[in-house]
């Protein structure tokens, strides 16, 4: 694919969605298709590094991406968007993955902390305005860290939700104006367990606590026999999504 050469320049530059580059991403996603997570992931590190990263929320689909990473690309830049209300069980996995596989994630936080943050707009903005919120205090400082990359990885899963459901493996994001690859779309939610078990992979404690998403604190809850995967997150509102992974601009 000339999308390699396009973008490997001495110099870092940020790429356009040109037609020819919007093509090349539809042709290797739909060949991508048929590949294994692993083999995704290994496309994307020859193809975008050094200005290729992972985001993680160090959810279960995240940790076997960190684990894979490990394998073959351990130096790859791996950040956390630290909104300051992440369950302490979450922010505790960032010392096990650095225990386990050598790797540091980076802790990207936003300029104000929590107490300034709820100061600044007279209480918690995450009952007042949701959105705003995930947009403060998540989305911008992933739009900050697009600055300085050509291409993204996520961890959602196709079968998550209707909106993801849509996901490509490889898409242009026209949200922070990056590449996106998701190596994991086409897995199931056993598939993640089984690759959980079978590596001894480290896991949010949570998700024996009848969580099986796990978000911000005070926009997450166990869910009840039954109930979809997602439903513990912005329980009680119409709100689905914290906005970096919705398919709408």
């Amino acid at each position: 694919m000339e999308t390699k050469s396009q973008i490997k320049k001495s110099t870092f530059e940020r790429i356009e969605p040109t037609e020819q580059l919007l093509a090349e991403i539809d042709a290797a996603s739909e060949a991508l298709e048929s590949c294994s997570p692993i083999e995704i992931l290994q496309w994307a590190v020859e193809q975008y590094a050094p200005h290729f990263a992972m985001a993680t929320a160090f959810g279960p689909e995240g940790m076997t991406m960190i684990y894979m990473l490990s394998t073959f690309a351990p130096e790859t830049p791996i950040f956390n968007l630290e909104t300051g209300y992440q369950f302490q069980e979450t922010l505790d996995l960032r010392e096990q993955v650095k225990q386990r596989y050598g790797i540091e994630v980076q802790l990207v936080r936003p300029e104000l902390d929590v107490v300034a943050y709820e100061e600044l707009y007279g209480g918690p903005v995450y009952k007042s305005d949701p959105n705003k919120c995930c947009y403060d205090r998540k989305l911008s400082l992933l739009k900050k860290v697009a600055n300085n990359l050509h291409c993204w990885s996520s961890a959602i899963r196709r079968d998550q939700s209707p909106d993801r459901a849509k996901a490509p493996i490889v898409g242009w994001d026209k949200k922070f104006g990056l590449i996106k690859v998701s190596p994991l779309v086409n897995c199931t939610k056993k598939d993640i367990w089984k690759m959980i078990m079978d590596n001894d992979i480290p896991y949010n404690p949570l998700h024996d606590q009848g969580y099986p998403s796990v978000g911000c604190w005070p926009c997450t809850r166990p869910i009840g026999i039954g109930e979809d995967e997602r439903a513990g997150r912005w329980s009680g509102t119409a709100k689905t999504e914290c906005g970096l992974h919705s398919m709408e601009d």
